[in-house]
């Protein structure tokens, strides 16, 4: 694993001999339910990214722990930033990486509100100077991966339900606290779900859960995860992710 944060100055001056791929993951700090860790999101990408450079050299940049959370302020905890915040901040890592000679960048993201803004960087960085860029939004990500495994008759992959629970046994187990776990329906019955609108979490939960948190095991974790390296492992040794000429 070479996670920059853990590096000296030397190794990584020769790691950049060997590789021109950085993982630069993110997350949030919000509710997660009244069982799971509220850094989840964070948590889940960084594991992702230091298994991935396990098995592929890649620089591992530290996260980037805070996310657009603003429509789950009204949860105790919730930390946010602005979306533009987030994205100066996101592109002077990428571009430092970028200075060092990383012509690919993947970003690890968690954190749905997140997915718009590092998009739109994403572009921006590919127009301004050339490099690969792709984001793996980590919650839907998984979901084509682990469909044999769903248990939950309600939105398996809905806020700290039966995925996100899963995960955070395997990644976090010591943080989780199971007798906590709830299975809460939407307050509000969404007729028209194809249709994007502004909303606060709150008023879809009284709990910061949206499905079934007390279907969730570690060794379900344990299987997501795994499955999700290896197919950014197939993505990033990929023509679709070669290093441009």
């Amino acid at each position: 694993m070479v996670d920059t944060r853990f590096m000296n100055w030397v190794d990584f001056d020769a790691l950049r001999n060997e590789t021109d791929l950085v993982l630069m993951p993110f997350g949030a700090v919000e509710v997660y339910g009244p069982h799971l860790p509220m850094g989840a999101d964070g948590i889940s990408t960084m594991a992702l990214a230091e298994r991935v450079a396990t098995e592929e050299k890649a620089f591992v940049a530290p996260l980037i722990p805070i996310g657009y959370s603003k429509a789950l302020m009204d949860f105790p905890g919730t930390l946010n930033v602005r979306p533009s915040s987030l994205v100066e901040y996101a592109r002077d890592l990428a571009e430092s990486y970028i200075g060092w000679g990383c012509k690919r960048i993947l970003f690890i993201n968690g954190h749905a509100g997140n997915v718009p803004y590092l998009s739109e960087l994403a572009t921006q960085l590919e127009e301004q100077h050339g490099v690969r860029v792709a984001q793996i939004d980590w919650w839907r990500f998984i979901q084509p991966l682990v469909e044999d495994m769903v248990e939950a008759d309600i939105l398996p992959h809905g806020h700290a339900s039966e995925f996100g629970t899963s995960v955070m046994l395997h990644l976090a187990g010591e943080h989780v606290k199971m007798d906590r776990a709830v299975r809460t329906e939407p307050k509000i019955a969404n007729e028209y779900p194809d249709f994007l609108r502004p909303r606060k979490y709150g008023d879809a939960t009284d709990t910061g859960v949206v499905g079934d948190g007390t279907l969730g095991t570690e060794e379900k974790g344990a299987e997501t995860v795994r499955r999700a390296v290896a197919r950014t492992l197939e993505f990033i040794r990929s023509d679709q992710f070669e290093s441009p000429s």
